[in-house]
């Protein structure tokens, strides 16, 4: 089955689904004890506009470091979590027991996690070779830029950077591929930008790990940059935020992570900093 991502059941959805915690999620032969590395409070009341009221009136470079130090204050989950928590931010809204996955547009069984071929597994959109951070917790384990993809899907697109063109991707409609690139279908590719732009700003190199920086490149390989910048900003403005993607920021801000992408909650903030 696949869904689309303006399906009506935007509206009734927010306010039902907003503060789902994954106590008893099941992860099946990854089931962890603990969804996050440390204990945090279940929700932060923190309005959004106090919540970025130290990046107020800025802009450019200046913005970009007041955002850093607004997103860096976080919970950090482990990897193992991420299992569980990705069954809740990722939850199919026409069907508590499946998710969406992110190229593929399918939305699957929550317990089909794992390595199989017809599995869906843990897809880093910024690809953990660009700066060599692996699965460390910290930006290997950021929910902000991972999301469920099928196991076949996930490994075509591998680290290549993000373009335009190629050839048509199975089990993923509307995506495609060449040796160096991948564009993901219409309906995420603006969550695809608004992820990288998050990484890229979140982790500056200041707390042990690469760091990240866009470039308008493709072919970066274990380079801690990600291309391309000037197509990624085209993205975000063809596919603003929707109720899926709003719901997601606010699922890891309340109940995991506890901070924000600031890309979900103000795009035009892309255009003021690239």
């Amino acid at each position: 089955m696949r869904i689309s991502r303006t399906a009506p059941w935007a509206a009734g959805l927010a306010a039902a689904a907003l503060f789902l915690i994954p106590a008893s999620a099941t992860a099946g032969q990854h089931r962890t004890t603990a969804d996050t590395a440390q204990a945090a409070p279940q929700a932060y009341p923190v309005g959004v506009d106090d919540y970025y009221a130290p990046a107020a009136g800025k802009t450019g470079a200046a913005l970009k470091t007041a955002l850093h130090d607004i997103i860096k204050t976080q919970s950090k989950v482990t990897y193992d979590g991420v299992w569980n928590a990705l069954k809740v931010t990722d939850q199919d809204p026409a069907n508590p027991n499946n998710v969406i996955l992110v190229y593929s547009g399918r939305s699957q069984s929550k317990s089909t996690n794992g390595g199989g071929v017809d599995d869906w597994n843990r897809e880093h959109v910024w690809a953990k070779s660009h700066g060599d951070f692996g699965t460390a917790t910290g930006p290997g384990t950021d929910l902000h830029h991972l999301r469920p993809e099928d196991v076949t899907v996930n490994s075509t697109r591998g680290n290549k950077d993000f373009d335009k063109g190629g050839s048509p991707v199975a089990e993923a409609p509307g995506s495609f591929t060449d040796a160096d690139s991948f564009e993901p279908r219409d309906a995420v590719k603006g969550d695809v930008a608004r992820m990288l732009l998050y990484m890229a700003v979140r982790y500056d190199g200041g707390d042990g790990f690469a760091d990240l920086e866009m470039n308008d490149k493709v072919n970066n390989g274990t380079a801690p940059l990600f291309g391309r910048i000037s197509l990624l900003k085209q993205w975000n403005q063809m596919d603003p935020p929707d109720a899926f993607e709003k719901r997601r920021n606010q699922v890891i801000y309340d109940t995991y992570q506890h901070n924000r992408n600031p890309f979900i909650d103000h795009p035009e903030w892309v255009n003021s900093i690239w």
